[in-house]
């Protein structure tokens, strides 16, 4: 029942995380059209709430993939572990989550200013929502080659015989 459990979960991460990094991205590329501080202000709420789905997607699907890793609850560690493709699918990991270093940082400074009304003026967090949407669009792309390294990991490509 954990294996079933674990393998239900990390699934259910990857749809959440993807629906949460294009929800993300969409939400900051409205941010340059908020005509008004209250648009802003709902925009942003997007954003957070994106942004925060996203994060317990990343700790969930992060979490559930070393367990099941290294309890050998899918397969032996040592599968994995003898896989080019999984190698190949964790540098893909570490991409997306060197990616989100700075929006990370971005919305955390954003929720702060936000909370004390203090926020940079509109035409500023427009622009920088532009750049950001871009990087969660990369991520969204580089979550789905990650799908395709585990189809492929999953079905015996990449292990060293």
């Amino acid at each position: 029942m954990l294996r079933l459990t674990l393998a239900v979960l990390h699934l259910l991460a990857l749809g959440i995380g993807l629906g949460a990094l294009y929800a993300r991205a969409r939400a900051l590329q409205r941010l340059s059209s908020a005509a008004t501080d209250a648009e802003r202000d709902a925009t942003l709420r997007g954003v957070f709430a994106a942004d925060a789905w996203w994060g317990v997607a990343a700790l969930l699907w992060i979490g559930t993939g070393l367990w099941r890793l290294f309890a050998g609850t899918e397969k032996a560690t040592d599968y994995y572990l003898s896989s080019h493709v999984f190698y190949a699918k964790m540098g893909l990991l570490a991409v997306v989550l060197l990616l989100e270093l700075w929006p990370m940082t971005t919305l955390i400074r954003w929720r702060v200013s936000a909370a004390r009304h203090a926020l940079a003026p509109a035409a500023a967090v427009g622009a920088a929502g532009r750049r950001l949407a871009r990087v969660s669009d990369v991520q969204t792309l580089l979550v789905v080659a990650i799908v395709v390294a585990a189809v492929l990991m999953a079905r015996g490509y990449g292990a060293r015989a």
